[in-house]
């Protein structure tokens, strides 16, 4: 009882046998109360017009004319004066069984005086006549139940014939829909299991456009996104590793150089400053790392706010601006007037400090980076313009993924860690607004978002 189509069965077979038993039931019932009710009507109709014609011609040979139509197997009559004497008879099979009946005959019109076929041997009708004034008594009609039991023994043969065979369509029927519903369901049921054991190579059949087809296509999409995402796990550890180990390898060796004995003190300022520069990498590395780590579990939080733009991005403005200074680079602020932007001040910040942080590092000395704002409608449009590396076309689509830089072999000398973007791309998105990037090779990038 634990496979599906055990239970499908059994419960498909129990609803259609309970239907289809109500009715044949009822179907049987009728048919033979019909054909019942047919033989009394038979039975009065003749006994009626045997009566019908003694009433219009009493005599003897009437008598006898009528004893002699009724003379087959299945059909008999007697015919009694109103003091219960038999005048005639077709037969004397029934008299000795039906005697006291027939003497105790007390209708006034026709009647059936035994009706029950299953037990008695005959149906019986009674018709009262008078003629001739004193000529009155019964036209007594017996027709024969046996072909009413015969037809009866036939009608069950049928029914029995007829429920076998639906037992038989059943079974065909339960084979088919395993065929259909269970075989498949059973396939899904084995690829989730491979899939839970970490196999995403699975492949199930196209079933169709319904909803064993939906489920078939999102169990092997699953099965794909999750493929992907150990892929992507994979990678993502491996980055890890190798953006830790890169600083750490530097921090101790140069702790080691340090250490030694008959170095300068110059050449050892030199190499605490080394270690000081790795160590600050690894603090924002790990940083970075924390707020992927927040994105991944959807716990950004977005307090909205309206704020004057102008001295917001004067604030971003000066506490970025020595840091350009110290690489000859020349940042540019541009706010031509002021007015309220309706956002996360903290978030804001964020957004625009990783942008900069990303054009500071991937523009070199003597170069310049704008940081333009302005009101387009009722949206704030922020425009981060550099003339740095640029990105090739065709991996402009990637820069948002963890951990993704470009010109992964200069990553020493421009210290990217490739999860800056990731975090202003779900930051804008998280504030209802959109990233835009154009970005050509050796001449520089515009990031534009619209919030």
């Amino acid at each position: 009882m634990n496979k599906i189509s055990t239970k499908l069965a059994i419960s498909f077979f129990i609803a259609v046998f309970i239907m289809e038993a109500i009715l044949m039931t009822y179907l049987h019932q009728s048919m033979i109360q019909s054909r019942v009710n047919e033989e009394f009507a038979r039975l009065l109709s003749n006994g009626s017009n045997h009566r019908n014609v003694l009433i219009e011609n009493y005599s003897d040979t009437t008598i006898k004319h009528i004893v002699m139509m009724e003379k087959d197997i299945d059909r008999e009559v007697i015919i009694t004066n109103n003091r219960g004497e038999i005048i005639s008879r077709s037969s004397g099979s029934v008299l000795e069984k039906f005697h006291t009946i027939i003497m105790n005959l007390d209708y006034r019109e026709d009647s059936i005086v035994i009706s029950d076929w299953n037990k008695s041997s005959y149906i019986v009708s009674a018709h009262p006549f008078q003629a001739d004034g004193d000529k009155s008594g019964y036209v007594v009609m017996f027709q024969s139940t046996g072909p009413i039991k015969e037809m009866i023994h036939k009608l069950n043969m049928h029914f029995a014939a007829s429920g076998v065979i639906s037992i038989i369509i059943l079974f065909v029927v339960y084979a088919i829909l395993s065929k259909l519903l269970t075989r498949p369901l059973i396939k899904m049921k084995e690829a989730t299991e491979k899939i839970s054991m970490g196999d995403f190579n699975v492949s199930l059949p196209y079933l169709g456009e319904d909803e064993l087809g939906d489920l078939s296509s999102s169990i092997q999409k699953l099965a794909k996104d999750l493929e992907h995402l150990k892929n992507e796990r994979n990678e993502f550890l491996a980055s890890i590793a190798h953006e830790l180990s890169t600083p750490l390898t530097y921090i101790i060796g140069y702790s080691k150089i340090a250490m030694r004995d008959g170095i300068t003190d110059e050449e050892r300022a030199s190499y605490l400053k080394i270690i000081a520069e790795e160590s600050e990498r690894m603090k924002e590395l790990v940083k970075n790392l924390l707020d992927l780590a927040r994105m991944d579990e959807t716990t950004f939080t977005i307090s909205k706010e309206q704020f004057n733009a102008r001295p917001f991005f004067e604030n971003v403005y000066k506490l970025v601006q020595p840091s350009y200074e110290m690489k000859n680079i020349k940042l540019n602020l541009i706010c031509k007037e002021d007015f309220l932007i309706y956002a996360d001040p903290i978030r804001l910040e964020q957004i625009v400090l990783n942008l900069l942080d990303n054009a500071y590092k991937y523009s070199n000395e003597e170069s310049e980076v704008t940081l333009e704002v302005q009101k387009n409608e009722n949206k704030t449009v922020i425009s981060v313009i550099d003339s740095g590396i640029g990105i090739p076309e065709d991996e402009i689509h990637l820069i948002f993924e963890k951990l993704y830089r470009v010109e992964k072999s200069r990553s020493r000398l421009h210290g990217g860690s490739g999860i800056g973007l990731v975090v202003v791309k779900e930051l804008v998105e998280a504030h209802g607004g959109t990233i835009e990037v154009k970005s050509k090779l050796g001449e520089g990038s515009i990031f534009k978002i619209t919030i």
